[in-house]
Formats: C-alpha cells, sequence, structure tokens
C-alpha cells in the first residue's frame, strides 16, 4: 500500500490535551523518532485543526479523523476531501465509532476520499459490518467493537472471535485489505495477540494519555519487529 508498510501502527491522537495544539507537534517528533530507530510504520490521526502542522514537520502517515462527502461549495463547518489532501494528508478514518455512520454514507465518503486521492480506513464494530464495508473495498479496515473503545480492554483478548472473523470475512472478500485491530489495545501483548489473530498492525489512542506511553509504544515496535522477523 502506497506509503504504509505492515504491519502498522496508527495513533489516533482524538481530542486530547495531550496531543493537540504545540503538543500535537512534539508528540509527533518523537513517534518519528522511534518509528526511523525502530524501523516499524507509524502513522498518526490528529485533530483537523492540527492536519496541517502535524504534516509539515513529519514523513509520517498523517490521517484524518474524519471526512464529509462534499465538495467545493456552501458547506459551512463540512471537512472538505481534497483540502485534507492538499495540507498533507495521506488517509482518512471513516466511521468511527465516536463519528458513526451508516454503511450508505461511508460508500458515499469512501467514494470522496478515492476522488481526493486519500486512503480509507474504514472502522467496523463487528465481523458483519466489516463484510458489508469491505464490499465497498476500503484500503484499511480496522475492527473495533464501540464499547471497548478507551476502556484498556483489548478486544484482541476480550473478543478475539470478533477479530478472526472479521479477519476471516474481510479477506474472503478482497486479500489486499488490510486488517487493523482497535478498540483497547493497551500493551505490547495486546499487539502480539491482535497480530496472531490475523491483523496486520493497530489502532491505538487513550493509551497516549500515559506518561510512559512512549516507553509502552517502544514495547508495542519491539513486538512486532520480532513477529516479522518470523
Amino acid at each position: 500500500m502506497l506509503e504504509i508498510e505492515t504491519p502498522f501502527i496508527l495513533i489516533n491522537y482524538k481530542a486530547f490535551y495531550e496531543s493537540t495544539g504545540e503538543r500535537a507537534i512534539a508528540l509527533t517528533e518523537k513517534v518519528e523518532n522511534l518509528s526511523v530507530e525502530m524501523g516499524v510504520c507509524i502513522g498518526v490521526a490528529p485533530q483537523p485543526m492540527d492536519l496541517k502542522s502535524v504534516a509539515e514537520v513529519t514523513d509520517l502517515p498523517v490521517f484524518a479523523q474524519h471526512i464529509d462527502p462534499i465538495s467545493y461549495g456552501s458547506y459551512t463547518g463540512h471537512i472538505l476531501p481534497e483540502l485534507v489532501k492538499e495540507v498533507g494528508a495521506i488517509g482518512t478514518l471513516i466511521g468511527h465509532s465516536e463519528r458513526p455512520l451508516t454503511d450508505a454514507r461511508v460508500e458515499e465518503t469512501m467514494k470522496r476520499a478515492r476522488r481526493a486521492g486519500l486512503i480509507s480506513l474504514v472502522c467496523c464494530d463487528t465481523a458483519q459490518t466489516a463484510r458489508i464495508r469491505a464490499e465497498f473495498n476500503p484500503e484499511i479496515i480496522a475492527v473495533e467493537p464501540p464499547e471497548l473503545v478507551g476502556t484498556g480492554i483489548a478486544v484482541s483478548k476480550a473478543k478475539p472471535e470478533v477479530v478472526s472473523n472479521s479477519v476471516e470475512v474481510v479477506k474472503k472478500v478482497n486479500e489486499e485489505i488490510t486488517v487493523l485491530c482497535g478498540a483497547g489495545i493497551s500493551s505490547e501483548a495486546d499487539v502480539a495477540a491482535a497480530l496472531e489473530l490475523g491483523t496486520e498492525g493497530v489502532l491505538i489512542a487513550s493509551l497516549l494519555k500515559r506518561e510512559n506511553f512512549l516507553d509502552i509504544l517502544r514495547r508495542m515496535m519491539e513486538v512486532i519487529e520480532t513477529y516479522t522477523r518470523k
């Protein structure tokens, strides 16, 4: 996939104090240093107001947290896909549990992302949802049961069947779709479990509020290093 290597870690900055404004830039620089040192591909998804400033200071893949399926025109408060691309993002999250969309809206948004030259990372809560949305042929699908998002309870441990079943149905539709595991991923053991279940990386977020976030991230990357040497 263009500009992304797997196993892949995407860090969703959400709207946390620790990952917005000037802190987003400082965090991204530290994450990039780790990525280069460890040789593991990491992406970041900052707040819309931080997209441009983050993209300007990093070579990491930068994702928007959301776009709207609009074109240039009278759309006050909407996020224009072309502008997301113009400021330096390579892709966007679509249908995160904190920004839910219907299947029809996901497909519509994906089409706009594709026209704008953006990679689509589509979030799914179940294997059934993953199967439906895989038919739209996004580049990436992230499996995230919403009840586990932000809990620190990893889906790869609490509901491993959701992950493995999602991988199975997605790959049956299109083997080229990258499948990530999200929701509660908070340790290197969670990453190892996700990879063993057949995913090609993880989506993390709440973990970055911890003071030792970079240490945990390093250990996660060490797991990926070990996994890729197998």
